[in-house]
């Protein structure tokens, strides 16, 4: 089971609670540098400063690393469907397809927010209609118009795609059930919301229901937002909070990665020395006691049965 992990930053500074991570970049370089060598394979960018900044931040990020995939925070309702298509057509070229698409249902700053449209319904509705053009602009081969709810497109045609065309990972979240036939009808990576287990099973349960209306329940993959915590750490993004050493938490993580979980979103560790702990000791042991297990345990069902039986006696 190959499990991947990724780094989602601190809103702020740890040194400085008024400075965003991506602050200063000369320092976030070096940090980028050993996120990827230290054994992650994404690192998710959203920036509070709005979309428009982050898309920036992106572009700066893939020119300092060779193989970290960047996960783009996005949403609809800032830049039209044609004008996005393009921009990030090009960075998923310039990245050589390291570049993926995470949707979000609301803006991470109020700045971005004066087009949103009023009511849950209407705003997964958008999103919807965003994605469906998102795709259909990087696969087309002649232009096309589109009179929609949303979004009104004459002529629209992307003529420099990226390499994966309509391919480009999506990655979406929510629990309702409207955000989840959105998700099951457009997502390649699913967020889960942090919970116990049996709460993060049964949401998976959900999400695999509707994905399956669209014949897609076996393309979904799962990620699930982990907080080492520590004395001097601290995050305001939800996930599941893990205390101990490197080795307590590696364990407690494996009933997650029985699941089928496949990735874990490490979120908060800013500082190098927090970085490279996670790397070399969690990443490590948690990969080394997965394929021990697997050795020992050839059959998925076991293997997940006897990781939840035991992490439920400690």
């Amino acid at each position: 089971m190959p499990i991947e992990f990724t780094h989602v930053p601190g809103k702020t500074h740890p040194a400085d609670s008024t400075m965003p991570f991506f602050y200063d970049f000369a320092e976030t370089a070096t940090k980028l540098s050993l996120i990827e060598d230290i054994g992650f394979q994404k690192i998710v960018v959203d920036d509070p400063a709005g979309l428009l900044t982050n898309m920036d931040i992106a572009a700066r990020a893939l020119d300092r690393t060779s193989s970290l995939e960047v996960v783009l925070t996005h949403w609809a309702g800032v830049i039209e469907p044609a004008v996005a298509a393009r921009q990030l057509a090009g960075l998923d070229a310039k990245s050589g397809g390291r570049l993926s698409l995470r949707m979000l249902s609301e803006p991470l700053s109020d700045d971005d927010a004066e087009a949103r449209p009023v009511g849950h319904t209407l705003v997964w509705q958008r999103i919807d209609e965003y994605l469906v053009l998102l795709k259909r602009l990087w696969s087309n081969d002649r232009p096309f118009d589109h009179e929609g709810a949303f979004y009104s497109v004459r002529g629209g045609y992307v003529p420099r795609k990226g390499p994966h065309s309509a391919g480009v990972t999506i990655r979406m979240g929510g629990r309702s059930g409207t955000a989840l036939r959105v998700a099951g009808r457009h997502a390649d990576v699913f967020e889960l919301t942090p919970g116990s287990l049996d709460e993060v099973r049964q949401l998976m349960e959900r999400v695999r229901s509707a994905a399956a209306e669209h014949g897609r329940a076996g393309k979904l993959r799962f990620a699930l937002p982990v907080r080492i915590r520590s004395e001097d750490n601290a995050s305001c993004q939800k996930a599941v909070e893990i205390a101990g050493l490197p080795a307590q938490v590696a364990l407690s993580l494996l009933p997650y990665a029985a699941l089928g979980i496949q990735e874990f979103m490490i979120v908060g560790i800013d500082r190098p020395r927090e970085i490279a702990m996670a790397g070399r000791e969690v990443i490590a042991l948690l990969r080394n006691s997965l394929t021990r297990r697997e050795a020992d345990v050839p059959q998925p069902r076991a293997f997940a049965s006897r990781a939840i039986r035991e992490a439920r006696a400690g």
